[in-house]
């Protein structure tokens, strides 16, 4: 039996741009910023030679038939595999799922670097990671989510497309910097992306912010333009606008995960304890969680 298991970062998008005027998934995606957290997805993968082929998806200890993006990816990468295996997936999440931290991106990418490392099919880093954003482009989960959690970091996406294909310049931060988050729960992005009037306002909102934080990367910018973009384009809930009022009368410059119910922020240390507490007055602890930044991005284990 091979075994092998890797690590991607969750994400949390500020803000971006829908860009898919072609058919090649490649590239399809987004431009955009965000920010990769040390919190994220574990894969472990193993593999067992036998005369028929199988496929078994665990997430969180749970077995599940449900995993669209894992399932695909998988069986692209398998199909590259000359002997028919039983293979079984673990993902292990340290984020909500479906909340807006880009854990099915995350799940992808650990995925296909393990699968990659058990099957032996020896695919550049930046090829795995291409497998893994095409199967989420075509499963309508994400957009550019994979290129961001592939390198880490505080990101802005200029060009879109895949990991080699797409471009990111980095927003210079500490690495003392924490996020912080309040989750209220789900959202799904494949709803929000097929909402038409949405995407309208989504694809007339962010042009000018790109710009701008190209022109002025710092940590205050995005955070100032992704709440921008939460405003204009309307995704900030009732509950969620109780909590930004409150966010704002302490100061901090808050705004929403896309897509997700939830709110964050990204804070010095000792700004922390404040922030959480205003937090806390929302809902119990196990809504809200703290990260570090991840700058080294997916990697195997």
């Amino acid at each position: 039996m091979e075994t092998a298991e890797a690590f991607a970062p969750a994400h949390i998008t500020g803000f971006f741009q829908i860009c898919n005027h072609t058919a090649d998934l490649l590239h399809k995606g987004s431009i955009g910023a965000g920010v990769s957290i040390e919190c994220g997805v574990r894969t472990k993968v193993s593999i067992k030679k036998k005369s028929e082929e199988s496929l078994a998806i665990r997430i969180n200890g749970r077995k599940t038939s449900h995993a669209q993006v894992s399932e695909i990816l998988a069986k692209d990468l398998l199909s590259r595999y000359t002997a028919p295996v039983a293979v079984r997936i673990n993902h292990t999440s340290s984020v909500p799922i479906g909340a807006g931290f880009g854990s099915s991106g995350a799940g992808a990418l650990s995925l296909t670097l393990a699968l990659n490392k058990a099957l032996n099919l020896n695919l550049g880093r930046i090829e795995a990671a291409q497998a893994a954003h095409k199967a989420e482009i075509y499963c309508n989960t994400g957009l550019g989510t994979v290129i961001a959690e592939t390198f880490g970091g505080l990101e802005l996406r200029v060009k879109p497309g895949a990991p080699g294909i797409g471009k990111i310049q980095q927003i210079p931060v500490t690495e003392d910097y924490v996020v912080a988050c309040f989750s209220f729960g789900r959202l799904s992005t494949k709803k929000a992306l097929a909402n038409s009037t949405l995407r309208r306002r989504i694809n007339n909102s962010t042009q000018k912010l790109v710009d701008g934080l190209a022109e002025e990367p710092t940590l205050h910018n995005f955070l100032t333009f992704s709440r921008e973009f939460a405003e204009q384009t309307g995704l900030i809930t009732g509950r969620l606008r109780k909590l930004l009022r409150e966010t704002d009368k302490e100061g901090f410059v808050c705004s929403i995960p896309i897509f997700g119910d939830g709110v964050f922020s990204i804070v010095k240390p000792e700004s922390l304890p404040t922030l959480i507490k205003t937090f806390q007055e929302y809902g119990p602890a196990a809504q809200i969680f703290v990260s570090k930044i991840d700058f080294k991005g997916a990697r195997l284990l």
